[in-house]
């Protein structure tokens, strides 16, 4: 019986050992650790702290970077510049240039448009099956509409927007000027470069794309231009030129007297 005692407490008395000099090593690791760690810390520049309360916090992605926090570090260490991002006001972009020592000038204020208005007034060649998405859809033959530069309707646009800003409408995509932060992330993500920024001014648009010609035009969609000319010639203003067979406009030159818009006999000419 003494023997088994004996044992006992030499087997209590070598585990206590062994957990004292874990614990006496865990702390002596646990200083080290801390003391490597400040002394190998990367200090951030505290002006990507600054940069980041003035940016627009909406993490679009439309600037090319992971969101706004990494624009900002872009931005202070010069690889990225204050037009990459057009959901940050120019009182916001005059601030951040202050803290960077940059100089400013204030751009013009636009929004994003579709710069087609087919969708369900476009023929297709084709019923498309598969995965949901312009950008899936248009890896197969250039998608299902006839019309090349067709908007597909399927919605990568509208996934883009995080402000909720695009819809899809009788097949085709819209945009909401009062939601629209012009990030410009629709942009990116628009296979058939449908989407342009716009003026925020501006009265009218030309809601299509088309490179066809007027015959090409009216047997594939009933909306499309026909490159005739005639809001051209029609323009009090002159503000309105034909490029490619079809109607480019000076939004510095446009009064928005809308007579383009009358004047149009396919109403591809739109009022916002």
């Amino acid at each position: 019986m003494i023997n088994y005692l004996l044992l006992g407490s030499i087997n209590v008395t070598s585990l206590l050992t062994v957990i004292g000099i874990v614990v006496v090593l865990a702390v002596v690791f646990a200083i080290l650790i801390s003391v490597v760690s400040k002394l190998c810390a990367v200090k951030e520049d505290e002006r990507i702290g600054a940069v980041s309360e003035h940016l627009a916090g909406a993490n679009c992605g439309g600037c090319g970077f992971a969101g706004c926090a990494d624009y900002a570090k872009a931005l202070v260490e010069g690889t990225a510049t204050l037009s990459d991002c057009g959901a940050t006001s120019n009182e916001e972009k005059e601030e951040i240039a202050k803290i960077l020592g940059l100089p400013f000038s204030a751009s013009v204020e636009t929004f994003a448009v579709v710069k087609c208005a087919g969708g369900n007034n476009c023929k297709d060649k084709f019923s498309y099956v598969g995965n949901k998405g312009c950008i899936e859809q248009n890896a197969y033959m250039g998608g299902k509409k006839l019309c090349p530069e067709g908007c597909l309707g399927d919605g990568s646009c509208a996934s883009a927007c995080v402000a909720g800003g695009i819809k899809i409408v009788d097949g085709v995509a819209y945009t909401d000027k009062a939601l629209c932060s012009s990030c410009g992330a629709c942009i990116k993500k628009c296979p058939k470069a449908l989407i342009e920024l716009i003026p925020k001014t501006a009265k009218v648009y030309v809601a299509c794309s088309t490179k066809c010609r007027g015959k090409e035009v009216m047997n594939a969609c009933s909306v499309g231009c026909i490159g005739c000319g005639l809001c051209s010639k029609n323009c009090p203003e002159n503000a309105i030129t034909m490029v490619n067979n079809l109607p480019v406009i000076d939004y510095e030159k446009c009064s928005g007297c809308l007579t383009c818009v009358s004047k149009c006999p396919r109403k591809t000419i739109k009022e916002i």
